[in-house]
């Protein structure tokens, strides 16, 4: 199939997924996850619609905020990052999903102050508490969230996490679900930083689970570019 043939399936999906729960498709965001994607099929993705590109790593972000710089694309950092790459990607990212350390996060302010803006950030959690994935524990996040608020140029928006992968989605919703209790807890503490607006979690493999769980912003990639050389996550 096509990207726009996959994106059109996606789109029939989501909506399926949304009238299901009693959701509207217009309030969730898909990210076109173009990790290893050459930049003319991600350019594809972003002419059928899909406007927001996840990068995984600083370097190809930057390679092809550059080469796409033409177009109207808001870019995600979605993946893991070092605090030695904040730099590079301050100004280019409209959010960054994988804040899961207070050392990143005052790298992230600092180079933002920096650069006079104010750097949207969603707060990482392993729920799943897997050794290969980063993020915050489950009893570490109000502490966590709360600690943000020394950061001037900071803004939270929200939470995100990467869920096992499982063959079965439906074993992963325990996730989900544990998620939105948290972000609606969060929702309810009154932080001067804060700003509970997106819950971002759901794969190619479980996003339509994530949904109804309460996701409103899912990353897929196999599903709109395909399956890559090696197994992928999302």
């Amino acid at each position: 199939m096509s990207i726009k043939e996959n994106i059109d399936d996606i789109m029939k999906r989501i909506e399926s997924t949304c009238k299901k729960a009693g959701r509207n498709p217009k309030d969730i965001t898909v990210i076109a996850v173009s990790k290893t994607v050459e930049s003319d099929r991600a350019k594809e993705a972003v002419e059928e619609g899909v406007n927001n590109l996840g990068e995984n790593r600083v370097q190809e972000l930057i390679k092809k905020y550059e080469e796409l710089k033409d177009i109207d694309v808001n870019w995600h950092m979605i993946g893991h990052l070092q605090k030695n790459k904040v730099k590079y990607i301050i100004d280019k990212t409209v959010l960054i999903h994988s804040v899961e350390s207070l050392g990143l996060a005052e790298e992230i302010n600092k180079r933002a102050k920096k650069n006079n803006l104010i750097a949207n950030v969603l707060i990482e959690l392993n729920i799943g508490e897997e050794e290969s994935k980063f993020g915050i524990k489950e009893e570490e996040v109000y502490d966590f969230i709360t600690s943000m608020e020394q950061f001037e140029n900071i803004k939270v928006l929200g939470l995100m996490t990467v869920a096992p992968f499982c063959e079965n989605p439906e074993d992963v919703r325990w996730v989900f679900k544990k998620m939105k209790n948290i972000y609606d807890k969060v929702s309810t503490m009154s932080l001067k930083n804060t700003e509970m607006k997106y819950l971002s979690m759901g794969m190619t493999n479980d996003f339509e689970i994530a949904i109804e769980e309460g996701s409103n912003i899912i990353r897929v990639g196999t599903a709109i570019f395909g399956a890559r050389k090696y197994k992928e996550e999302e």
